[in-house]
Parts: C-alpha cells; sequence; structure tokens
C-alpha cells in the first residue's frame, strides 16, 4: 500500500496567514498587532476570534493564534501550552 499522510491544515493557507501577518507588521511598522481574524474560511481558523502579531504568548489571548515573526511560526493555545501550528 502507498503511504498515508493526514495533513491537518494545508500548508498553502499557513503560507497565507505567515504572508498577511508578515505584510500587517511590515504596514503598522510597531509590534505587537492584534488584528480581528480575516481568515475565517480556513476550517482551522472558523473559531479564532484574532491574530496576535509578535504578542507575548504569556499574555496573549487564548482564543486567537500568535505569529511570531523570529520563528515565522504560527502558535496557537491547546491543552493549556501554545503549541506551534504546522
Amino acid at each position: 500500500m502507498g503511504e498515508y499522510r493526514l495533513t491537518r491544515i494545508p500548508p498553502e493557507e499557513i503560507k497565507t496567514v505567515i504572508e498577511w501577518c508578515e505584510k500587517k507588521k511590515n504596514e503598522e511598522m510597531r509590534v505587537p498587532i492584534i488584528e480581528l481574524n480575516p481568515f475565517k474560511n480556513f476550517s482551522w481558523l472558523r473559531n479564532k476570534t484574532v491574530i496576535q502579531i509578535d504578542k507575548e504568548k504569556e499574555t496573549a489571548d487564548r482564543n486567537g493564534i500568535v505569529y511570531d515573526s523570529t520563528t515565522r511560526s504560527l502558535y496557537e493555545y491547546v491543552n493549556g501550552v501554545w503549541k506551534k501550528i504546522e
């Protein structure tokens, strides 16, 4: 049988969100930035209220996601910890 892979989140959607975060950061030229989630059409972001760019995870809204520009990664709060979205 062929290899079976279950991809939780389409990589192109993650890339789209990261590119949007970088664009927003360059436009605003300040951090942290907290924006209402414009990606509710992505199933994995449907229930997230905000996107927080370079917000410290310790003080971030757990109902949103955090974008860390130093690692170019997205994080979501799951089971008491911030986990990288992959």
